[in-house]
């Protein structure tokens, strides 16, 4: 038997397959207008895979639109499975940073259980929506906006705020900035507010989860702001979805 566990986030919904005590499968969709649709899209790709969600030993939803997925047979929140998540892929100790669409969350990890956690959900600003929105702004993708950040200088942008950064972002483009100077600008905004949130909790080994852990700029540059190496692995962007298959 198989279980299978189902990531509704604001951007990206996942699912993940555990068989036999390994991750079987995994599939990503966008989230778009409706969070039940999207979970639709997700059992219709999982059946196709062989993994039917009627014929799974579970279902268990998790994330920002975990209500919305009709055939789940519970939901879980995100902490739980994230940590549970990366408990898996990572180990059972460390700080687990998870930088989502609409939150960033910091989980420390004892032994398999979440010990603390940390939560930036009230501003946009440090989190992957923020990387999103400046990546349209620039008429770039994240994954070209990374590459534009490694050769280019510090251009500070110092709003708090994704709505003035964005106004501070087209300024610059007004006043004939690189391209260059302000993707670096945007990515080190991100890594220092994600850094000084992690920061809190000091000491142990990082783990990225999430959609930026395949940014191996935003992995590197968050490593440099908190003077310890940061691992990930393609599959962490599934961490709360594997999480949730494992409760």
């Amino acid at each position: 038997m198989y279980a299978i566990g189902i990531d509704i986030g604001s951007t990206a919904a996942k699912a993940a397959v555990l068989q036999d005590g390994a991750l079987a499968y995994t599939v990503v969709e966008p989230t778009g207008f409706s969070s039940v649709e999207a979970s639709e899209r997700l059992s219709a790709r999982l059946a196709e895979a062989g993994f039917p969600t009627d014929g799974a030993a579970s279902v268990v939803s998790t994330g920002y639109g975990r209500v919305a997925v009709p055939y789940a047979s519970k939901n879980v929140t995100e902490i739980t499975c994230h940590g549970r998540g990366a408990s898996f892929l990572f180990g059972g100790n460390g700080l687990v940073i998870d930088v989502g669409g609409q939150d960033t969350k910091v989980i420390s990890l004892v032994d398999g259980k979440v010990r603390k956690f940390l939560m930036n959900d009230k501003c946009a600003a440090g989190t992957g929506k923020f990387l999103e929105i400046m990546a349209d702004r620039m008429g770039v993708s994240q994954e070209e906006m990374a590459n534009l950040a490694r050769a280019g200088q510090p251009t500070p942008i110092s709003s708090m705020c994704t709505v003035f950064a964005e106004s501070e972002v087209i300024s610059l483009i007004g006043k004939g900035e690189p391209r260059e100077n302000i993707a670096n600008g945007v990515i080190e905004s991100v890594c220092s507010r994600v850094a000084t949130l992690a920061g809190g909790m000091a000491g142990q080994d990082c783990y990225l989860t999430g959609g930026l852990c395949e940014n191996a700029y935003v992995v590197e540059r968050l490593s440099s702001h908190l003077s310890r190496s940061v691992s990930t692995c393609p599959e962490a962007r599934f961490a709360g979805a594997i999480g949730a298959a494992l409760s």
